[in-house]
């Protein structure tokens, strides 16, 4: 006599409903029996158009579900959209509680998350968080009030790059990217210019293939520097600037703010200003020791030494050295 089949059929709910691999619809099609728990289940419709019968049962604990599916069998479970948390356990352990009278157990995945699915969780999380019955102090926030947060999150983000901590890298680009998504949901709530993040998306899509016609188009580009021209080239005509340095943002740390002006100088080949003399006055005042920074500046640039990085880096030697000194380790 054959074995009967209970055939545990997995869904994933971010893609579209009825985009099923061709095994899922075999086995749909071809299954004696097929049971759910849930009569709001995502596939449901798809499945009635396609003439597929679904039977509905109480799911209960994970130890119960189990015991009913294998008396059930031959039967196909249609899974949960949360993954019925514990069935597989309980299926296994009856397997071998009972080796030689169990069903045979086959798992089947009918769909699969695409690459940034769990983007969508994301969406629906921070639509939940921000309306009526999610969180009050995420309900209250605005762009204004979620600036500090941004700049932190940068700020950890660009530590955790510099210390090699592969750990709290992932964990702060979350952070930086629940900036991102809290920002689009809040403008997704303006009354007379609203967007989503599928608007900051699309746009970003668009400036990245307008501003990379080597890849997307017919422009040739020998090298990363024959890019970046072509980059600031295109920016430029497209934001339509009158100055080399239209739009370097003014709220940037000091020394970030002269590595970009020297950034923007240098890259457009503009020499009509002379750069700071490369030396130690007799005497440092704030105009002197700014003009000392600002040739040093120009000069990393010159030397490819990204200057803000250089200064944080002795900074961090230079802690180390003091808490040394009083006997502390670095923590």
């Amino acid at each position: 006599m054959d074995t009967p089949k209970l055939t545990l059929l997995t869904t994933t709910h971010r893609v579209a409903p009825g985009l099923l691999s061709w095994p899922a619809w075999e086995a749909l099609r071809g299954a004696a029996r097929v049971l759910a728990a849930d009569p709001d289940h995502p596939q449901l419709p798809a499945l009635r158009q396609a003439g597929v019968a679904v039977e509905f049962v109480e799911r209960g604990s994970a130890p119960a579900l189990a015991r009913l599916l294998v008396g059930a069998a031959p039967v196909l479970w249609l899974g949960s959209p949360d993954g019925d948390p514990g069935l597989t356990e309980a299926l296994a352990r009856i397997s071998v509680e009972e080796a030689g009278r169990a069903p045979e157990i086959e798992v089947l995945p009918g769909s699969y998350d695409l690459p940034g699915a769990r983007l969508l969780d994301l969406v629906a999380v921070m639509d939940r968080l921000r309306s009526p019955g999610g969180c009050p102090w995420d309900a209250e926030q605005t762009h204004a009030t979620l600036v500090k947060y941004l700049v932190e999150e940068a700020f950890e983000l660009v530590e955790a790059i510099e210390e090699g901590d592969r750990d709290t890298l992932r964990e702060e680009l979350g952070d930086v990217l629940l900036q991102v998504f809290f920002h689009s949901r809040i403008a997704e709530e303006h009354t007379e210019d609203p967007f989503s993040i599928d608007d900051v998306a699309g746009d970003i899509v668009e400036k990245l293939m307008y501003r990379h016609p080597h890849v997307f188009g017919d422009v040739e580009a020998t090298g990363s520097e024959q890019v970046e021209r072509n980059w600031e080239q295109l920016k430029a005509a497209e934001k339509q600037r009158e100055s080399v340095l239209d739009g370097v943002p003014g709220g940037l740390p000091a020394l970030a703010y002269a590595a970009k002006l020297v950034s923007r100088v240098r890259r457009a080949g503009f020499t009509a200003v002379p750069d700071q003399p490369y030396e130690l006055p007799a005497e440092l005042t704030e105009e002197s020791a700014g003009a000392l920074l600002l040739a040093v500046a120009q000069r990393a640039y010159d030397a490819g030494v990204d200057v803000d990085a250089a200064l944080r880096g002795a900074a961090r030697g230079y802690r180390t050295a003091v808490r040394a000194a009083e006997g502390l380790s670095e923590a």
